[in-house]
């Protein structure tokens, strides 16, 4: 069956303009979802609203939203002024500009949708602007009413589709250098410097979503499995954490090296090196003294 689209509208680039459906690219709903329940009668429980003062229950009709201006005073807001706040929808994405692909900070990214033409009339204008984009290495910047509000959605070729992902507005992108701001400026270099390129060499790799491990999904879903056969569950004892004391040692065992070597240096000077070659070569032999019948025959040969 068919997936069912979030959002269907026009994704339009000056007069060229095709009709899209916007479909969830990432979802939560698969993971293990629990419900509240009463442990005297194992029924499931349900939340009701009271008020805070008088502990009488508020039914729905008489709940309305309200903004605290001041610590409990509160500005009442109806739901049709709430409606009217919401942005008019032309269900249209609006291509604003077409920027490098790498001109967005990943933190500003908020939700990805897939972007399919939404019928066969689409197709066409649809992957003119797929490989328009994809020929020149650019995204697509498109602004567009999603769920009551108006959001910059940022393009992209994918496939044989596009990914349109939601990002998010600057108020909400807290700024790095505020939680920066305490870190010294260290520098490494040397021997650690190399280290740590040789492990990040021997790492190297590449992504595979298909091996990525929900492992606390794995976990909870094997305790219901354990719970529904009457097993017996014995919780596992977390380990404890490795102390790095020494971050050079540490980077030398990573990188394969022996314990014994870890206080050599990594090279010897020349210098060093050759004086110490000539100490370890063995002395030359010396000529074997001459015997005394030897010497007498050199004389009768001379003479």
């Amino acid at each position: 069956m068919a997936p069912r689209a979030n959002w269907k509208g026009f994704l339009r680039v000056g007069e060229v303009a095709c009709a899209v459906a916007l479909y969830t690219a990432a979802s939560t709903s698969d993971r293990i979802a629990f419900h509240t329940l009463n442990r005297e009668t194992g029924n499931r429980v349900k939340r009701r609203y009271v008020d805070s003062e008088t502990g009488e229950p508020v039914e729905r009709d008489d709940q309305v939203k309200g903004y605290e201006v001041s610590s409990g005073e509160y500005v009442i807001l109806e739901p049709e002024e709430v409606a009217a706040a919401t942005p008019e929808s032309d269900k249209t994405l609006d291509v604003d500009a077409f920027i490098p692909c790498d001109a967005v900070d990943d933190v500003y990214f908020d939700k990805p949708y897939y972007l399919a033409p939404a019928d066969g009339a689409a197709e066409e204008a649809f992957a003119l602007l797929r490989e328009g984009m994809r020929a020149k290495k650019v995204v697509a910047l498109a602004r567009t009413v999603l769920f009551r509000r108006e959001r910059t959605v940022l393009i992209r070729p994918h496939g044989e589709g596009l990914v349109g992902t939601t990002l998010n507005f600057d108020y909400e992108v807290r700024s790095a250098t505020e939680a920066f701001r305490d870190l010294p400026a260290t520098k490494i270099k040397g021997e650690m410097l190399d280290l740590a390129r040789h492990i990040i060499d021997t790492k190297r790799g590449t992504f595979d979503p298909s091996a990525t491990e929900d492992r606390y999904e794995a976990a909870l879903a094997e305790l219901v499995q354990a719970k529904v056969e009457g097993r017996k569950i014995t919780p596992k004892k977390p380990k404890a954490p490795a102390k790095v004391t020494d971050l050079l040692a540490a980077l030398r065992e990573s990188a394969g090296l022996k314990a014994d070597k870890s206080k050599a240096p990594t090279k010897a000077p020349a210098k060093a090196a050759a004086k110490t070659a000539k100490k370890a070569a063995p002395a030359k032999a010396k000529a074997p003294a001459k015997s005394a019948a030897g010497r007498t025959a050199e004389r009768r040969k001379a003479s």
